[in-house]
């Protein structure tokens, strides 16, 4: 610790604003390189003729464009806000406001408190932006379905259930670190992982039929083949639903859900075939869940998951060894406390923010990868052109703009761009026929 003894209160609310604007400015550089090549795709590009319409292409370029420049304005009020609340010390102010409204004496329920009211300006600052996207921006381009009252009544479950779930593991996480000892983040690791893996069983079942309605697939020869793909492969399905995703949005999407020998899967109303022509038709949704099951199939829920426990048992490490540094907290305007949350707060948001960056930037290389593996998985499957069809599909429904930048969509999309995944499929193909001659 003796570099950090070294700084005073000041030099580390410097290096901290330091690290969120330099984050800021390579994110801003990033979009503004994509929105230059937004701009001046004007023109359908040759290599895309064949895959789009110029209608559709003129709509998916200036939903780029619209998202960006709503990204910049979103992206410096938040910059801002962040900054003046480092140098103004709100979050001890905060804190020093909830001790005095709390009737109990303990570090658990004045940080619930805490969290709750740090939640609701966030909310009420952010809804401006929120509002302006979804009946604005979306509605500009025809994907917002919400009404006012349906958008008000859902913000509101909204925020319950992230005070609930959110003040529940902070209560944990507060006693694991107060009663766990010098090696207390090997237990908080454990108590995280299991808080993880019980969210992951019970989100699906119990909090999002919250939010939305799901039904059981009608009997059909949809359901029929669905079945038969998941016996085939020997996909313990359970289940098999319909979210009515239509009510909020009209963008489409299908996933597969659940742990060990019981799996559901779901797909979005949208995804189905409409008669204007939007959705995918049986074989293409077939297309569709196939490289879902692909997912399941190479195994990737599960790399995925041990990977994120790797990251948290580092994390939380690091921070068993800086979270009782005084000047973390000094720093920030605390000076007669030192809460869990706060330390907790500042070393995995802040003074981890480099190594955070870096981990997101190659979980999205492992993300394009993965995806590259489950389309495979369909070709394999003899679902190449369907699958094709349905990327086509989707990316129109959901107006996908298919020129990037490079470096942009390198760092930012977890899924590859649209023509690399039809150019893989192409190859794939090649692959398949040449291992059956």
């Amino acid at each position: 610790m003796s570099f950090l003894d070294s700084l005073d209160d000041q030099c580390i609310r410097n290096i901290i604003i330091f690290l969120l604007w330099a984050d800021y400015i390579w994110e801003t550089y990033l979009a503004v390189r994509q929105f230059r090549v937004a701009q001046d795709a004007e023109t359908i590009p040759p290599q895309i003729e064949k895959v789009m319409k110029l209608d559709e292409y003129s709509k998916a370029r200036n939903y780029s464009i619209a998202k960006l420049k709503f990204g910049f304005v979103k992206d410096l009020q938040s910059i801002v806000l962040n900054t003046l609340i480092i140098y103004s010390g709100f979050l001890a102010i905060a804190w020093n406001y909830t001790e005095e409204i709390n009737p109990f004496d303990d570090e658990v329920s004045t940080s619930c408190i805490w969290l709750v009211i740090l939640q609701l300006i966030t909310t009420l600052i952010d809804l401006p932006f929120t509002i302006y996207y979804t009946f604005v921006l979306e509605e500009r381009f025809g994907f917002n379905k919400q009404t006012a009252g349906f958008f008000i009544w859902d913000k509101i479950k909204q925020f319950l259930v992230v005070q609930i779930v959110t003040t529940m593991i902070a209560s944990i996480v507060i006693v694991v670190v107060k009663n766990g000892g010098d090696y207390f983040f090997i237990w908080l690791w454990a108590a995280v992982g299991i808080i993880t893996l019980v969210l992951l069983t019970i989100y699906p079942a119990v909090i999002a039929p919250i939010f939305d309605k799901y039904t059981p697939l009608p009997d059909g020869q949809l359901r029929t083949d669905i079945e038969a793909l998941a016996s085939q492969l020997k996909f313990p399905l359970t289940q098999l639903y319909v979210v009515e995703g239509s009510k909020r949005s009209s963008h489409s999407n299908a996933y597969f859900y659940g742990l060990f020998k019981s799996k559901r899967i779901v797909l979005f109303d949208t995804l189905l075939a409409k008669e204007d022509g939007s959705g995918c038709t049986d074989p293409e949704i077939l297309a569709v869940l196939s490289h879902e099951l692909g997912h399941w199939s190479r195994n990737h829920t599960i790399k995925n998951l041990i990977l994120v426990q790797v990251n948290l048992f580092l994390l939380f490490t690091i921070f068993g060894v800086m979270f009782k540094y005084p000047k973390l907290y000094t720093a920030l305007g605390f000076y007669r406390t030192q809460p869990v949350l706060v330390g907790l707060f500042v070393i995995l948001q802040y003074v981890m923010m480099p190594y955070n960056a870096l981990l997101s930037f190659l979980m999205t290389v492992l993300s394009r990868k993965f995806e590259f593996e489950a389309d495979d998985f369909a070709v394999q499957l003899n679902k190449a052109s369907e699958l094709k069809r349905a990327l086509l599909k989707l990316n129109k429904d959901n107006s996908g703009f298919p020129v990037h930048d490079w470096l942009y969509s390198a760092w930012h999309y977890s899924h590859p761009p649209l023509l690399q995944r039809i150019e893989a499929l192409k190859e794939g193909v090649k692959r398949l026929e040449a291992k059956n001659k």
